[in-house]
């Protein structure tokens, strides 16, 4: 099996990626190849909204360094995105990441009933991070981007009230969701 774990947050040792690093080690642990890529160390754009990968080529035009990222996710069987909650919403950096997969997406993929290149199918474990104690709707909005691009079995892992490194000392709860989480990618779909 191949995974890959996107860390969103522009703290590479803050929660969101401890969560992360917890998923990939029981990953690994259960054989799963995976790839890791800390979004806020590539240097890329956003979509430019060119339509080249939807009129002459099926991906985007774009060289940088999210190309690998795309072409990683291109082949992964599953997909953990970690992502601490800013203003309400994910990160800028896996905002922008995620306006790049539209070229994941085939031509006519508003009336094809499966818009997405990469097939359907496949297991996305979405890890959300938030300070404060009442959740914000921010998944719903981006299971429905993961169902898109062919992720069409999701599950969220949201850790509440954690705002500060150290914030998850005690929180066994979240490193036990994380590792069910890890288990439920590594087992058959269905």
């Amino acid at each position: 099996m191949q995974v890959v774990t996107l860390l969103a947050s522009p703290r590479p040792k803050g929660n969101s990626a401890a969560l992360a690093h917890r998923a990939v080690e029981r990953l690994r642990q259960g054989g799963a190849a995976v790839d890791v890529f800390s979004l806020n160390e590539r240097n890329f754009r956003g979509c430019q909204g060119c339509l080249m990968c939807k009129t002459k080529r099926d991906r985007c035009v774009l060289e940088d360094d999210l190309t690998p990222v795309l072409e990683s996710v291109r082949g992964a069987d599953a997909l953990v995105i970690a992502t601490p909650v800013y203003w309400m919403d994910v990160t800028a950096q896996l905002k922008t990441f995620i306006d790049r997969t539209y070229s994941l997406l085939v031509p006519d993929y508003l009336t094809n009933p499966n818009p997405s290149r990469l097939g359907r199918g496949r297991k996305a474990l979405f890890i959300l991070v938030q300070g404060g104690p009442e959740p914000y709707p921010v998944f719903p909005r981006y299971q429905e981007v993961l169902r898109w691009l062919g992720f069409t079995e999701t599950r969220l892992v949201h850790a509440l009230a954690v705002r500060h490194p150290g914030d998850l000392e005690g929180r066994d709860d979240l490193f036990r969701a994380v590792d069910e989480g890890a288990g439920w990618l590594l087992a058959p779909r269905g």
